[in-house]
């Protein structure tokens, strides 16, 4: 059956998981992509039922209030939350010529605009107006998502800024010949007045019939968009970014992928569809897999999706990472660990380094986390040696579509660097702060639980001196257990001191820093965690 499977796909004896494979797995409640490279998972994202991800998504927006405080407003698009529109995400914005070069088109004579500031956004868009916005940020934690005026349309090789008349090339393009190549095609492309395009990265080695279509479909979309604008009253959603199979078969099927694996085959067939609209021969490389067992399980990504949470991350050469996790900062220790393999020890810490640089960009984008990232690396005498981690970090991080930002290690071993941060992390998408401990990853221990508990009964003690009668207090089943070993005599002597009884009960459901103190007679709670 295996093999039949195998000759099905035109995967021959090889593994499926070799080279670069995307899987897709589809169910009713969940979608799941993971995308492999040499058989390591370096991206993993999930789509579930009723979870909207409006992340590029656009809305016909109306400005509720302005804070001229925080340079910012807010807009109201139709959601729970109200958008946050700072005033310089109004502006209207030049290519950032970081990532994109500026490409020259003499067929469009430059006009004399006034040039917007940021003083003049509140009498642009007052309270009350209407603003075609479009979402940059997903809402994170209490705050609403973030959104800007700049408007652009993804395609397949290229982005539509319907707003901004500028062309631009990525730069992650770097061959000489093939930008030079691109920037014709470029001013041969029948663009609107008033509009711009960027050929993104996957442009490479593309032909310009691929360009007119891609251009095609993007100016249908944009007329779809105009069209439901200019019929609805905001707030209104005018344009919804597609679904993760969508963009799975848009962003990620580039020339550097063997090929989509596909355990669903209506999804297979939906995936086939989207990529043929653009490149036919991209559909010779997505199969329909069928299988009783997970498909992750199958092929062994699943393993690697269960080690992607946990705090630890060990190193090939034995070294291990740690990483911690918070709202604002991303921390991450370097260890030498279990690695003794050199008797030349700067030499292994040089190599633990960069192994770790590696598998740090890795796990940021399989994690889907950013903000302001900061690594300790193990310290470095040397500085021809920080330069070579500095190379490792900076090569790795060319492959996440994330737009990053690294610094050089500082004379105190650390390395900074910041990624852009779109949405929640997976952690955030998957799990929910423990109830125990409140999102601490740590509970309090017995003997701590114990003289707490101790503490209160003194309190209530003092406070109500005669009045207290015997007392029953209720509690885990670990500090009852330290109640009546190591804490015996203290707790005695705490009876002598009130003329009354202690009675200890064990609540088997009780969380180890949950207890209740009650009065013996009436049964009110006197204090409680």
């Amino acid at each position: 059956m295996i093999k039949t499977i195998k000759r099905v796909l035109g995967l021959g004896p090889v593994n499926p998981m070799e080279g670069n494979t995307i899987v897709v797995n589809a169910e009713k409640l969940e979608r799941r992509v993971a995308l492999i490279e040499e058989g390591n998972l370096v991206e993993y994202n999930i789509e579930r039922e009723g979870e909207e991800n409006i992340v590029g998504s656009i809305f016909k927006g109306r400005v509720n209030n302005i804070e001229p405080g925080l340079k910012a407003m807010f807009v109201d698009i139709g959601m729970e939350k109200n958008a946050f529109l700072h005033f310089w995400d109004a502006i209207p914005e030049a290519l950032n010529n970081n990532h994109m070069e500026e490409v020259k088109r003499n067929d469009r004579p430059k006009k004399n605009k006034k040039k917007i500031t940021a003083k003049d956004i509140p009498s642009l868009y007052p309270v009350g107006s209407d603003i075609m916005i479009q979402v940059s940020k997903g809402a994170i934690g209490n705050k609403g998502p973030r959104v800007t005026t700049n408007i652009s349309l993804p395609g397949r090789y290229l982005v539509l800024t319907p707003h901004v008349d500028q062309f631009g090339i990525s730069r992650k393009i770097e061959d000489p010949k093939e930008r030079a190549r691109l920037r014709k095609i470029m001013t041969e492309l029948n663009v609107p007045e008033g509009m711009g395009i960027i050929m993104r990265t996957v442009a490479q080695g593309r032909r310009k019939r691929h360009f007119v279509r891609d251009l095609a479909m993007l100016l249908e979309h944009w007329d779809d968009v105009i069209a439901i604008r200019d019929e609805n009253k905001a707030p209104v959603q005018v344009y919804q970014e597609p679904s993760l199979v969508e963009k799975t078969a848009r962003d990620l099927l580039t020339d550097e992928i063997d090929k989509i694996i596909c355990d669903d085959q209506e999804t297979t067939d939906y995936i086939k569809d989207i990529a043929g609209k653009v490149s036919k021969r991209s559909k010779q490389r997505i199969h329909f897999f069928p299988s009783k067992r997970d498909v992750f399980e199958k092929v062994g990504v699943q393993k690697q999706i269960d080690e992607a949470f946990r705090r630890q991350v060990w190193l090939p050469c034995g070294g291990y990472l740690v990483i911690d996790e918070t709202e604002a900062l991303i921390a991450v220790d370097v260890n030498t660990g279990r690695n003794r393999g050199s008797k030349d020890v700067e030499k292994m810490i040089v190599e633990t380094n960069i192994e770790a640089a590696r598998e740090v960009a890795r796990q940021l984008r399989l994690r889907n986390i950013g903000g302001l990232v900061v690594v300790d690396f193990i310290d470095m005498r040397h500085r021809k040696d920080q330069n070579a981690v500095y190379r490792a970090m900076k090569e790795e991080l060319k492959k996440d579509k994330a737009k990053t930002q690294v610094l050089q290690i500082s004379s105190i071993g650390l390395m900074e660097m910041t990624r852009q941060r779109l949405n929640e992390s997976l952690r955030e998408v998957l799990y929910e702060p423990c109830e125990y401990c409140q999102g601490r990853g740590r509970v309090k221990t017995a003997m701590s639980m114990s003289i707490d508990i101790q503490r209160q009964i003194s309190t209530i003690i003092a406070r109500q001196r005669d009045e207290v009668g015997d007392l029953i207090v209720v509690t885990n089943k670990d500090v009852l257990n330290r109640f009546k070993q190591e804490d015996s005599q203290l707790l005695m002597e705490l009876e002598r001191s009130h003329n009354g009884r202690l009675i200890f009960r064990g609540d088997p459901n009780a969380n180890r820093e949950k207890f209740t103190i009650l009065d013996a007679r009436t049964e009110k709670v006197l204090a409680e965690s």
